[in-house]
């Protein structure tokens, strides 16, 4: 936790012009964008006059390794998870080093925020990319931790949700550095606060419960049973309460087994792949290696038509709707 009068070190006013003391770039603050146990984030204009993202914080080993998570993201092919790390320095003021860090400043509404404005029909879309980009992050070795819909941003077009704050990603195998109770399956009594990927997923079915509950509700009898209620309480929810369900109980290993039941669960196709666990494979099955490869590879060449359909028409309405009087 940062220290009070350390912290009122980072607090700085528009206009205030922070100097790297290695790489002796500028940036100008132009407002507070949030702040936090670990720093202040601010709105800031680079020397070449685009915006930025500008994070400082009085404990160097929060910022380095938030820097190398940023880093981790910058490393995975195709997933844009996460802001593009810039710049990582050190200010120098008279009262001490203050260390800071630079990245893609990425302007959009919230999740929430866009569902309510768009249509609750955008909310799967947006899981499903969510989705990939943590199968992505996950076979990196993070696990995100503090996921909610106030850290994911939708930018654009065409719609794409990013993140705004990695505080919260952890190594897998290591405690969750920060969470928020909502979306915790600890505080739900529905597992431990150990980084793997399940907590993450756990995580994507109470974004998507928030969707439908905008003001979330309040634990009760918590556990399976009170969820699994709210689930049934809404028609929105109806063909993914499988999904929900086995995201809650920790069903899925992978983020991308999420993801692929899901769009079955859309597209009412039923999953013919699962096996159970101690049944014996058929010696006598007419299925060969080759023909399960190009089944497969059908399959995902499908999946990624039906999100590219999707995306356009939602996109075609939202932009006839604009040029509508």
């Amino acid at each position: 936790m940062m220290n009070h009068s350390l912290k009122n070190q980072c607090k700085v006013n528009p206009g205030t012009i922070i100097e790297g003391k290695w790489h002796r770039n500028r940036y100008t603050i132009i407002k507070e964008l949030g702040n936090g146990a670990n720093g202040i984030v601010y709105l800031a204009r680079a020397s070449n006059h685009k915006q930025v993202a500008l994070k400082m914080s009085d404990n160097s080993m929060s910022i380095t390794s938030e820097v190398n998570v940023l880093k981790s993201f910058a490393k995975v092919q195709g997933s844009t998870l996460g802001p593009s790390l810039l710049d990582v320095d050190d200010w120098v003021r008279r009262t001490g080093n203050i260390s800071f860090y630079v990245m893609e400043y990425i302007d959009g509404p919230d999740l929430l925020t866009y569902i309510q404005k768009r249509g609750q029909e955008w909310t799967n879309v947006l899981i499903l990319q969510l989705l990939s980009d943590l199968d992505q992050l996950h076979q990196n070795g993070w696990v995100f931790g503090d996921l909610k819909p106030e850290n994911l941003i939708v930018s654009g077009p065409p719609p794409q949700i990013r993140c705004i704050d990695v505080g919260g990603t952890t190594i897998k195998g290591r405690a969750i550095k920060e969470f928020t109770e909502f979306f915790d399956r600890g505080f739900w009594g529905m597992g431990s606060r150990k980084a793997d990927p399940s907590y993450d997923l756990f995580a994507v079915a109470m974004i998507i419960l928030n969707t439908v509950y905008p003001k979330r509700f309040n634990k009760t009898s918590g556990g399976i049973i009170q969820l699994k209620e709210m689930i049934r309480q809404k028609s929105e929810l109806k063909k993914i309460e499988g999904v929900l369900l086995n995201a809650l109980q920790g069903n899925y290993t992978s983020a991308g087994q999420m993801r692929t039941e899901m769009l079955n669960a859309l597209n009412r196709v039923p999953n013919q792949t699962r096996q159970a666990p101690n049944k014996a494979r058929n010696p006598h099955t007419n299925t060969s290696r080759s023909h399960y490869t190009k089944r497969k590879k059908k399959s995902n060449f499908i999946e990624t038509m039906v999100i590219t359909m999707i995306i356009i028409i939602l996109y075609t309405v939202y932009i006839f709707g604009q040029l509508l009087p």
